[in-house]
């Protein structure tokens, strides 16, 4: 699976650490050659496993990055790639001596090509398809061969616009008979239409005129954003191919990019608290973030567009037809400053409004829980997103020191049990987990980490207080990774919590480090260089063994829709290989008897249950879809597998209807702040409905209860009670 230039990347395991370099000078006045100088220098020096840059390393860079640039072979032709093949071994020599003739040739011929391809799809998009020709596409790119000729080009482009325009006007028909149907005064058929029978209901041309319409605006949008990138943007997806050979996970960050990640590991930033979108008109409103200045000040709406910013009273800038990128620099700005937005807002008047930036928290990137009432019995339900972490001041708020807060509100609310949801959970601060885990255990390891060539080491909890020593739960899926399965793994070791999930989380079992390029460079005229998170270590459990590509194995494996497809890292591309080292010196979790019988128990109630079954049918049907790779482009045909998958799909629509009888709550702090924020209300009283719908929290429960019932702490507590 290769990374995608326009796609974003999972947040994924980082420990803050130093890297130690030799001492060099880069001197370099092409800021392009001083990165691939740079960045190759750090890879070679710091990377757990450092490639051999040679001739077979050269072709892979080759090919992936011609993959990454044109994934559906739709702009290079056969003839730009045989004329790029005399560069498939000399990639590794030009990296060796900070060329970049490749890229450069690349890069221009791309450009040359896009430019070709807007008049293309333009051209095939003003006249109508014919969708009574019995043509199919085949949606399986990686096989299919470049383009042999302008001509043939075309065609490729065609039936892809052929097929991507046919689902729209199917959509459009069906809304439109829907429609027509509900007038008291039309007579409409109940069967499925043929295309000659579409004009009987509906103005079938104007139809099909409209679906090209959409999807000519759709891809106008896309070159629109596709001309917003500039050189350096192409360049910097150049430099992560060449990374992309050493693992998955190490990543080269611009300027802007790293931006992004801090804010995405901390869950804050400064601003004005909107997400935007561009538009030709300027940038407009899609969301106001709850608690952010707009939200507080009521200022602005969805759907108001800014047409220039001003700094505090200095002349705006309009950033009409500006990148959306740059128009967002302007907009956020350091807590306490002012910004003037010119707004044109959603009723087509025009005013001047002053905002003063602050820090907005990013809500749904923090760990929230709610009370589980069944019968006559409370547990607590503590969602954590991601283990985030602010690397500049880390007391200022992170994953550990919330979750516990959350256990502390959740005892105080007479919680029996706990249920850790680390689902999606793609990782974040190992400090975090080592941290979290010492909420449960009295003391002892929880992880081992080692460096390439270098002794292990082994992060303890060494605080012997235990928060929480009541029944744990700990839920996972495919995409529950690194810290979600150092977490999933030190407390399976224990036998400290029941995991409950897929049959393995992701596998990713290595380490990060962020190094900021600007502290290699003594002297820089070039600004700000980036960073590149770098694989420098591999992480192990307690056990011994790697999480690299094995994951956590549940305790209790229950089947989701992901069960089929491949997700983890096994499937991502130049993955580090599995290993074992010796184990850490630790004692078993005495809190529990009889742990496997309350296993087994779950293991016999989830053989049973008919909707268990219904979910694992339709992971295999997800499977088979997604396999088929050719599409009939004749409308009667296409209908026919349409309607086919609609019935299929009804048949698994009890899934979506599941209610597992169970009550959630929010917690009282929680409540007090629902009458000042209506939205926060909201967002929680949708996550407590889709709870009860969740069958993988109603076993999580059954689990609880007879994890309490074989507690011996508890059982202890009683005895001292009775004795007091």
């Amino acid at each position: 699976m290769k990374k995608n230039f326009v796609l974003g990347f999972l947040i994924i395991l980082i420990a803050v650490a130093s890297c130690s370099f030799t001492n060099k000078t880069f001197e370099n006045d092409d800021k392009d050659k001083l990165l691939l100088d740079l960045i190759t220098y750090v890879l070679e020096r710091g990377h757990y496993e450092p490639k051999d840059l040679n001739d077979s390393f050269s072709s892979n860079v080759f090919d992936d990055f011609i993959e990454v640039l044109d994934p559906t072979k739709r702009y290079f032709l056969g003839s730009d790639i045989k004329e790029f093949e005399k560069y498939r071994f000399q990639i590794d020599d030009e990296i060796k001596n900070t060329d970049i003739t490749f890229f450069n040739i690349v890069y221009q011929r791309l450009m040359k090509r896009m430019d070709e391809a807007k008049v293309i799809y333009a051209d095939i998009l003003s006249e109508p398809f014919d969708y009574t020709k019995n043509e199919s596409i085949n949606i399986d790119y990686e096989d299919q061969e470049f383009a042999s000729n302008k001509k043939q080009l075309i065609e490729r482009w065609r039936m892809q616009l052929k097929y991507n325009t046919l689902g729209i006007f199917d959509n459009k028909v069906e809304n439109r008979i829907a429609e027509a149907n509900q007038s008291p005064n039309t007579e409409m058929p109940s069967k499925i239409l043929t295309f000659d029978e579409i004009s009987e209901s509906i103005d079938k041309e104007l139809t099909e005129e409209e679906a090209r319409e959409n999807t000519k605006n759709t891809l106008d949008e896309f070159f629109d954003f596709v001309a917003d990138l500039e050189r350096k943007d192409w360049f910097v997806q150049y430099i992560n191919t060449i990374v992309d050979e050493f693992d998955p996970h190490t990543y080269y960050f611009a300027p802007d990019d790293k931006e992004k990640f801090d804010i995405g590991m901390s869950g804050k930033f400064e601003g004005i608290g909107a997400r935007l979108q561009k538009k030709p008109e300027g940038a407009r409103i899609m969301e106001i973030i709850s608690g952010g200045p707009i939200w507080r000040e009521q200022s602005l709406e969805v759907g108001d567009e800014i047409l220039k910013v001003g700094q505090d009273g200095e002349e705006p800038i309009n950033i009409v037809g500006m990148r959306l990128d740059d128009a967002i620099k302007l907009i956020k700005g350091p807590k306490g400053t002012v910004v003037d937005l010119t707004v044109r807002r959603v009723d087509g008047t025009i005013e001047k409004v002053s905002i003063t930036r602050d820090v907005v928290l990013l809500e749904e990137s923090y760990a929230k829980s709610a009370t589980v009432k069944d019968e006559e019995h409370k547990y607590g339900i503590i969602n954590l997103p991601k283990f985030y972490v602010d690397f500049d001041d880390y007391t200022e708020r992170n994953a550990a020191s919330d979750v516990a807060k959350e256990v502390e509100r959740l005892k105080q609310e007479g919680s029996e049990g706990i249920i850790l949801d680390l689902r999606d959970n793609g990782g974040g601060s190992l400090k975090t987990v080592v941290e979290m885990a010492g909420l449960f255990i009295k003391d002892g390891p929880i992880v081992q980490v080692r460096s390439s060539g270098q002794r292990k080491e082994v992060h303890e909890d060494k605080d012997e207080r235990i928060q929480w020593d009541g029944p744990l739960v700990i839920l996972v899926n495919e995409l529950s990774a690194s810290a979600s399965e150092i977490l999933a793994a030190a407390m399976q070791d224990y036998k400290r919590a029941v995991v409950i999930g897929s049959k393995q989380t992701f596998g990713k079992g290595t380490v990060q480090n962020v190094i900021p390029l600007d502290n290699i460079v003594r002297s820089n005229e070039h600004g700000d260089l980036g960073a590149i998170k770098l694989t420098t270590q591999k992480f192990y459990r307690i056990n011994g063994g790697s999480t690299q590509l094995e994951g956590v194995k549940s305790d209790i494996v229950v089947p989701d829709r992901y069960s089929y497809i491949d997700l983890g890292e096994r499937d991502q591309q130049n993955p580090l290989g599995w290993d074992k080292i010796t184990p850490a010196d630790y004692k078993i979790w005495d809190g529990y008897i009889d742990f496997e019988t309350t296993v087994e128990n779950s293991k016999k109630r989830m053989a049973n249950n008919q909707h268990i079954k219904l979910i694992e049918e339709n992971a295999k049907w997800l499977k088979e879809q997604q396999d088929e790779v050719l599409v009939s482009l004749n409308y009667n045909e296409y209908k026919q597998r349409e309607e086919k998958a609609k019935k299929k799909s009804e048949h698994f629509k009890s899934l979506r209807e599941y209610d597992s009888k169970l009550t959630f709550e929010s917690l009282k702090y929680e409540t007090e702040l629902f009458t000042k924020d209506s939205v926060l209300r909201e967002k929680r009283n949708r996550w407590h409905k889709n709870l009860a719908k969740d069958i993988y929290v109603e076993e999580a429960v059954n689990v609880l209860k007879d994890l309490k019932m074989n507690n011996i702490k508890a059982n202890e507590r009683k005895l001292a009670s009775v004795k007091g």
